[in-house]
């Protein structure tokens, strides 16, 4: 198997762990702790806005290669065991037919992307005035 191969195979198994985990965040029985990471998580995973833009040279893509990897390795951590042997399970079903798309998440995602913006734009206003 080709270096190519391995790097789309790894890029399809994190986005079945990410959707595992997704599914795992909805599920009672996962504790509210793990939940709140799960959150943050999949927000950065399917962000359409980097916390470090990728156009900065090495520190735009590590936090792509670092902390999404890192950030669902940990929740996997958090996640009961039965529960995530389950959502795997519903993960790898749905990966294989391309369905995890929401269009609510996304907006989600976008709408607070906005909210923290104008956030720092009263910030700093205040403190240009101040």
């Amino acid at each position: 198997m080709g270096a190519l191969e391995r790097w789309k195979q790894r890029v399809k198994q994190l986005k079945t762990e990410t959707y595992a985990i997704y599914l795992a965040y909805k599920d009672p029985r996962v504790p509210w702790y793990a939940k709140v990471l799960i959150a943050f998580v999949v927000a950065h995973t399917f962000s359409p806005i980097d916390l470090i833009p990728d156009f900065i040279p090495v520190l735009g893509y590590l936090d792509d290669l670092v902390v999404t990897p890192l950030g669902i390795a940990l929740a996997i951590k958090m996640i009961p065991p039965a529960v995530l042997a389950e959502c795997r399970e519903e993960a790898r079903s749905a990966v294989g037919q391309d369905k995890p798309t929401s269009w609510v998440a996304a907006a989600v995602i976008v709408a607070i992307w906005l909210l923290l913006a104008a956030l720092i734009v009263v910030i700093v206003l205040r403190i240009v005035r101040g």
